[in-house]
């Protein structure tokens, strides 16, 4: 048995902190280009004096959209009050009001050190990026209200990720308890995981993270330990809408973020990305099974509630030369067939050879960007600057278009329930 000591102040495992979220725990505000974003975000619903316990459930009880949503009339019973208007500024008001270089951060999601909160307020400090990726084992950052400085550092709020799926690919749980794998949880009923999704997104979102990597939709029948294995519900796809409906469902009523993962389909891969490049079946095949969950979920779920993350793959019918995250075809097939209009962010861009093999960091944002990603996610702990200047080159040129890129810029500060889509 390991027996822990833990600093004064600090939290003992199964004990999660109880704070508010960062969307709602603080009024943001904005310089760029002369112009004052904090009357635009007046109304983004930040909590204010509230007690901890009263904030955290005021943000898991939704945006005043969502609550909206949620008061439909009993049939029989006397009509509700009318729901409170969206209080938040409109996504483009707010995109208009940074400098082109602060929209282009918005679109990066990189690593920082979670053993190291300094460096990571450091990070979010010099380059405003919109999000960071804590991947590893180390807690200081989940510890102690850390994130908070993190959240001080930035110009706007910024999203906190981590991988959170249960089994072998899960960050919380030396504090928080173990959460199981997706085939464990497809022996429970949908209701059971709605339950436990929703508990842990509680318990995330009492840290400070604000987005899950998850949950995984890949249809695969792999042995256990393999790439994918028991990251999968199911090789039915079926059963995986079902159970990953049912995860992301719980993940958003605790108010965090959920990302379905990997499009279009890496359960029936030849191999890990992580190692190299990688292929699976043909499209066609893929319409037939591990596409079917993103066209049941997609079709019903609110698009600036959900993400979807593009994996490193090779597809024949869609891609070529370069694996699925760098090729437009991807991205054109999951806004064109699919009909997704929310968050697209790639898979690993730093630490997976499938792309780092071939292209710099750097290089690999810009092709993803240029593809049609709205965010470029990289695990590494590295300078930010390289990539951003290579991104103003390419607005500067129109590789980039302004409108795109704007759009995108949208979608992420829409994912981060800043603003209103109009």
């Amino acid at each position: 048995m390991r027996i822990e000591s833990f600093p004064p102040g600090d939290l003992a495992p199964g004990a999660p902190e109880r704070r508010p979220p960062r969307r709602r725990r603080r009024a943001v505000s904005v310089l760029s280009a002369g112009l004052v974003v904090g009357a635009l975000l007046a109304g983004v619903g930040v909590i204010t004096g509230a007690a901890p316990d009263v904030a955290l459930s005021a943000r898991a009880a939704g945006t005043p959209r969502q609550q909206a949503q949620q008061q439909a009339p009993t049939p029989g019973a006397a009509a509700p009050d009318p729901a409170p208007a969206d209080p938040r500024p409109t996504c483009v008001s707010m995109v208009q009001a940074l400098a082109p270089r602060d929209r282009l951060a918005q679109r990066l999601m990189v690593g920082v050190d979670a053993a190291d909160p300094a460096g990571a307020a450091r990070i979010v400090r010099d380059s405003h990026v919109g999000g960071i990726f804590l991947g590893g084992n180390a807690t200081a950052l989940l510890r102690n209200a850390a994130l908070d400085a993190v959240q001080a550092a930035g110009n706007l709020p910024v999203a906190v990720a981590v991988d959170d799926e249960g089994g072998r690919v899960q960050r919380i749980d030396q504090l928080d308890g173990e959460l199981p794998s997706a085939r464990a949880l497809a022996r429970k009923t949908p209701e059971q995981v709605r339950a436990l999704a929703e508990e842990r997104g509680r318990q995330l979102a009492a840290r400070g993270v604000t987005w899950d990597l998850a949950p995984d939709v890949d249809v695969s029948d792999q042995p256990a330990n393999s790439v994918i294995g028991d990251r999968s519900f199911s090789n039915d796809p079926a059963v995986v809408t079902r159970y990953a409906g049912a995860f992301e469902e719980g993940l958003r009523r605790a108010g965090v973020y959920g990302v379905l993962k990997h499009f279009p389909g890496h359960g029936h891969s030849s191999g890990d990305s992580h190692q190299g490049r990688v292929s699976v079946p043909p499209l066609d095949q893929l319409r037939q099974a591990d596409l079917r969950p993103y066209a049941d979920l997609l079709a019903r779920l609110d698009h600036d509630r959900v993400g979807v993350m593009v994996g490193h793959l090779d597809v024949p019918g869609l891609t070529d030369e370069l694996p699925s995250s760098l090729t437009p075809a991807t991205y054109a097939l999951l806004r064109d067939e699919y009909r997704f209009d929310g968050l697209v962010m790639t898979d690993d861009l730093g630490a997976m050879k499938a792309v780092s093999d071939r292209f710099t960091l750097p290089q690999a944002s810009l092709t993803a960007l240029m593809a049609g990603a709205d965010v470029a996610l990289s695990s590494n702990v590295e300078p930010v600057a390289p990539i951003l200047d290579a991104l103003q080159q390419a607005l500067d040129s129109g590789k980039i278009a302004a409108a795109d890129n704007d759009r995108a810029v949208e979608r992420v500060l829409a994912a981060k329930d800043l603003c209103r889509r109009t």
